[in-house]
């Protein structure tokens, strides 16, 4: 979540936007009076105190769900427990950026192996469509639609929360999921960014109904009145039941149960290509996460492909060979190099990234130092590259997500992140379930000679990824970002204000960020020619104009954005390695809250 202030002329920046990127004064009205920071005894101006505790912590983007967590945690249960009660209650109050139609990734820390557990909670493709099948719904379209039946795979996030509860849960999952279920029926007052992302989605949704095809359920389930307004109480007594049908019946209640087959009937109807037999075979997939060492004797870790999650390793990989601390935080240096370094790590992730069950990625080689250093020298101090491409590998022979963390008096710190993909998701909404179904099949590629082709029964690139990082080897900091292709450049922006400027927790997330947008994706045929290899770099208001003109020297295409909404939402606890002190953060773009005990 990027970066950093360099002057006060940066934070008069950050306080004060523009005129030009403020909102038009409509006549007749008086004048806005603009109202800058208060002062504060320590720390930077524009940001607050992380939150301390002894006995757990946790992080979430909706202050009631944090509160949910801290009640499990008080209860005995586990971190696990309480991210999993954390994470039903945000697909309940925060369907703008998660639910149960959605996919799950998590990283744990478990104090008692001494190790990082990682889980791909990730669903497949209709096994019963063929590639030349799926190619004929597409009705001549060159990229799959992003709404409708056609993008929708199988959801992982319910079977995800059953395999790390087999593994690391101790209250009963009927307790876990209970908070959730009474708010469902007893509803909840909708906060202030989540009605904001309400507002856009239905705009959305409206102008493509066509393509959605059955808006009907979606409508009547969250817009039957229009798009919930901040604090109004909103329920969702069909998410109620689906949640209890999972409490008292298991993973299989939603898999092989009433909800595996009401879904089945839902999608002949609708034309999708998903059926019961695709629900009854999905199971998830424990994976070992992936570290590279950065500096100061700090450790990066994330999740292999088919998530976009070593694209961060990439980042730090390449980044570690220049000392960014020369140069003032904010400065045209630091994300000159930034930017480029993410532009070649994307560059691998559009090549090589995909489930890793079909097409297998050369990842010991895209992770080692050598190529990190090979990669490093391609980019040029004084101006931005106009075009980066792929590495050779040396082998012989604006989607919406919600990211938690919580941890626990033993030290379990667990890294989650769930998602429905672009928006709230499809648009559609099986009869009577109170969930929306995810759009992740929108990335697969239509190039069959592309790693990411689609394929029945194969896993689509993923965008979310939850992180982690060790100092000196030990378990030091659980964190993640939102927000689609800002997820890897947040979570090295992150690193760099912590390792590299000596921000706190809190600190480092509020910081002005950059995300870089263009270049090749994964979705793209091989041969493509006419991507933006060079891109746009968005960046945030705190940015100084003096550093923006600097950039814009150097080559790159700058934009100033100020309505926080691509740049994600972070949340981090770090635990003290002599202490053992929680510190909790979260930031300003969400309606999140840190809470512990």
């Amino acid at each position: 979540m990027r970066l950093f202030l360099l002057s006060m002329l940066a934070v008069s920046a950050l306080l004060f936007p523009p005129a030009a990127a403020q909102d038009a004064q409509p006549a007749g009205e008086e004048p806005k009076l603009e109202i800058g920071a208060g002062g504060r005894p320590v720390g930077q101006i524009w940001s607050r105190s992380p939150v301390y505790a002894e006995h757990g912590m946790a992080a979430t983007a909706h202050p009631l769900a944090s509160q949910i967590a801290i009640d499990i945690l008080k209860k005995g249960g586990s971190a696990v427990d309480a991210a999993i009660a954390a994470n039903a209650a945000l697909g309940l109050m925060e369907p703008t950026g998660n639910g149960i139609g959605g996919d799950l990734f998590a990283i744990v820390w478990d104090p008692k192996t001494q190790k990082l557990h990682g889980l791909n909670g990730s669903g497949k493709s209709a096994m019963g469509t063929s590639y030349a099948e799926f190619i004929e719904q597409l009705d001549g379209l060159t990229s799959i639609p992003p709404l409708g039946p056609l993008p929708i795979t199988v959801p992982g996030a319910v079977d995800g929360w059953f395999e790390l509860h087999g593994k690391f849960g101790k209250l009963p999952m009927a307790d876990i999921l209970a908070p959730a279920i009474s708010y469902a029926h007893e509803g909840h007052p909708v906060s202030p960014v989540i009605a904001y992302y309400f507002s856009r989605n239905l705009r959305a949704f409206e102008r493509n109904e066509a393509m959605i095809g059955d808006f009907s359920n979606a409508r009547a389930t969250w817009f039957a009145t229009g798009a919930p307004k901040v604090g109004e109480i909103f329920k969702n007594p069909d998410l109620g039941r689906t949640l209890s049908l999972i409490a008292e019946g298991g993973r299989d209640a939603f898999y092989k149960g009433e909800i595996a087959r009401t879904i089945d009937a839902y999608m002949r109807r609708v034309g999708g290509n998903l059926r019961y037999e695709d629900f009854a075979a999905h199971s998830s997939k424990w994976v070992e996460p992936g570290c590279v060492s950065y500096r100061k004797g700090f450790e990066l870790c994330e999740l292999p492909p088919n998530s976009q999650g070593f694209a961060a390793l990439q980042m730090a990989n390449i980044l570690k060979n220049v000392d960014l601390a020369q140069y003032p935080r904010g400065s045209a240096e630091v994300l000159h190099y930034i930017t480029e370094a993410k532009r070649l790590a994307f560059e691998d992730v559009a090549r090589f990234y995909a489930d890793p069950d079909m097409s297998p990625a050369p990842l010991e080689w895209l992770l080692s130092d050598e190529y990190g250093r090979e990669r490093f020298a391609l980019i040029d101090p004084a101006k931005a590259s106009p075009a980066f491409g792929p590495g050779e590998p040396k082998l012989e022979g604006e989607g919406d997500t919600t990211y938690l963390t919580v941890a626990d008096k033993n030290g379990m710190m667990v890294s989650l992140i769930q998602s429905n993909y672009r928006g709230m998701g499809s648009g559609l909404v099986a009869d009577g379930l109170g969930f929306m179904f995810q759009d992740r099949g929108e990335l697969y590629s239509l190039d069959p000679n592309h790693p990411n082709v689609y394929a029945p029964g194969k896993r689509p690139f993923q965008t979310i990824i939850p992180a982690f990082m060790k100092k000196d080897g030990q378990p030091y900091m659980s964190f993640g970002l939102m927000g689609g292709g800002m997820q890897p450049q947040g979570h090295v922006q992150v690193m760099v204000n912590i390792v590299d400027y000596g921000m706190n927790l809190q600190e480092a997330g509020d910081a002005a960020r950059l995300n870089h947008e263009g270049g090749r994706a994964p979705t793209d045929p091989l041969n493509i020619q006419d991507a933006d290899l060079l891109g746009v770099l968005h960046v945030e208001p705190g940015i100084s104009p003096e550093t923006i003109e600097r950039l814009q020297a150097m080559g790159h295409k700058v934009e100033v954005v100020d309505n926080g909404v691509m740049f994600g939402g972070y949340q981090a606890i770090v635990r003290d390695p002599e202490t053992g002190v929680y510190h909790g953060a979260t930031e300003m773009r969400k309606d999140g809250q840190a809470l512990g005990y």
